[in-house]
């Protein structure tokens, strides 16, 4: 762990394991850019690549009949996109889209399994984030299902915050809406609430959040559940802390 630490890993899985651990992967590994609105997965489909996140985020959305679609689930640098590979199933069934622009490192799915096989911690820090995610994506179910728009909204912005660790960051209300499968004109309205009351600022699809503390309150219990419960887990693996406050 002490080795690790020495070198600059910006994915919290990967820098979890040992150095000779991660030299080993790093031969296999390639680096990616990953564009906003980038589909690395259809839902259903076949797995040919698994993610980890450096400095982007990927929504996995859960679709239904109508061709409509709702988030479940937010992975960034604390885990891995294809987390199915790790239970022996190469298909994915979560539709998975770039939220968040940036960079990845990506390797095929025939290199994972190996390595996978071979090493007892990408074992442990793979189903650790497993874990992980189930809670979130079972958590994120029932606040569709039980909490108002206002609330949802405010979750998925502190979500949302906590992954590019900055208070200003760019969604179209559109992309919003496409996130928690409402309208579009109720996403404006909420926003337009926010503004309002001076908790964030809204320009052109750039969000900035100006009351942090305020936008906590309005939240529902969700998203403090699902943090405690990642800031718990992290901290027993001790690896960096998902979501510390930018200076401002």
């Amino acid at each position: 762990m002490a080795a690790a630490k020495k070198v600059s890993i910006p994915n919290r899985l990967l820098a979890a394991l040992s150095r000779e651990e991660y030299q080993k992967l790093l031969r296999v590994l390639e680096p990616v850019k990953l564009g906003f609105g980038e589909i690395l997965y259809e839902s259903h489909a076949q797995i040919h690549h698994v993610y980890f996140p450096n400095d982007c985020f990927v929504s996995m959305l859960t679709t239904v009949d109508t061709g409509h679609a709702a988030e479940v689930g937010l992975i960034g640098s604390e885990g891995m996109i294809g987390i199915p590979m790790a239970l022996g199933v190469a298909v994915s069934p979560f539709r998975a889209v770039v939220q968040g622009a940036g960079t990845a490192m990506r390797m095929t799915t025939l290199n994972f399994r190996r390595h996978f096989k071979n090493s007892v911690r990408l074992q442990k820090e793979v189903f650790l984030f497993t874990h992980l995610l189930m809670i979130q994506v079972a958590q994120t179910a029932a606040c569709n299902r039980f909490h108002v728009l206002i609330q949802r909204i405010a979750r998925w912005l502190l979500m949302t915050r906590d992954h590019v660790n900055s208070n200003e960051f760019r969604i179209p209300q559109e992309f919003l809406a496409l996130m928690l499968g409402v309208r579009r004109v109720g996403v404006s309205v909420a926003m337009c609430n926010l503004r309002d009351r001076k908790i964030i600022r809204y320009r052109r699809g750039t969000i900035t959040i100006l009351d942090h503390g305020g936008l906590v309150t309005i939240a529902c219990g969700c998203y403090k559940t699902v943090k405690d419960i990642y800031t718990q887990a992290q901290a027993q693996f001790e690896i960096p802390r998902l979501g510390s406050r930018p200076s401002d």
